[in-house]
């Protein structure tokens, strides 16, 4: 038996545009389902399990931009946003509110599909149990992350500057403690694989945090490399 195909809802306010995607990508093998704004979205998202979502960044009313920061804060749902616009700061704006990829318009329909094929080889390489907890602060060795305020409190109560990377990779590893995770499981739990492309980009960051932990480079003790397989946090993890 055939495994059911994947589910694709591609969100576009240009119906040729939409037609073109959903052609293709029937074509490719997938289900398609399209709408033309957030409020379509948000009713095909409560009627069907959605696998990807193909979000158009410039949208009337309620903007992609929006949407997908939206989606973010409710779910892990895969994102591939698209738009006319091909700025650097687009780019990154758009990866910054969860987007997992970015494609500027005009695209040739291979490379979209290139990329929507990658998004869901990495979600799906994803054990089922790696679920993030809802949390409002993380309390390990001494130390307390506050997730809305994003502040990191040592053990002297001073508060630890982190960058935005640095948030997310630190709390991936809270949410997963005393668990080996690989650099592909955390480019995709950390939602920045644009910034972490490369395996070497998750050994430097890996590295920035451990400093702002006061862990040891040479012998850590909290954050341990296990050669081959990746990066385990090795402390007892509170969370309120």
């Amino acid at each position: 038996m055939n495994p059911t195909p994947e589910h694709l809802l591609v969100v576009d306010d240009d119906r040729d545009i939409r037609q073109l995607i959903e052609q293709y990508l029937v074509q490719a093998g997938y289900r398609v389902s399209t709408a033309a704004d957030g409020k379509a979205m948000r009713r095909l998202l409560e009627q069907h399990r959605i696998d990807l979502v193909v979000l158009d960044l410039m949208l009337p009313g309620e903007d992609g931009l929006s949407l997908c920061r939206d989606l973010r804060a409710r779910s892990n749902l895969p994102i591939l946003m698209l738009t006319a616009r091909g700025a650097e700061v687009d780019r990154i704006v758009g990866l910054e509110m969860g987007a997992d990829d970015y494609l500027a318009k005009p695209f040739n329909p291979r490379e979209l599909l290139a990329r929507i094929r990658s998004i869901l080889r990495r979600a799906q390489s994803l054990p089922p149990n790696l679920v993030p907890e809802e949390a409002a602060l993380f309390r390990f060795a001494g130390r307390t992350l506050e997730v809305a305020s994003r502040n990191l409190l040592a053990a002297d109560g001073l508060v630890v500057p982190l960058s935005g990377a640095e948030f997310r990779l630190l709390r991936v590893l809270l949410e997963h403690p005393n668990r080996v995770l690989s650099r592909d499981q955390l480019m995709e739990l950390t939602r920045g694989r644009e910034a972490l492309a490369l395996d070497r980009s998750i050994d430097v960051l890996m590295g920035r945090l451990r400093r702002r932990l006061q862990d040891d480079g040479k012998e850590p003790q909290l954050i341990k490399t296990i050669r081959g397989e990746g990066y385990v946090l090795a402390a007892q993890v509170e969370v309120a």
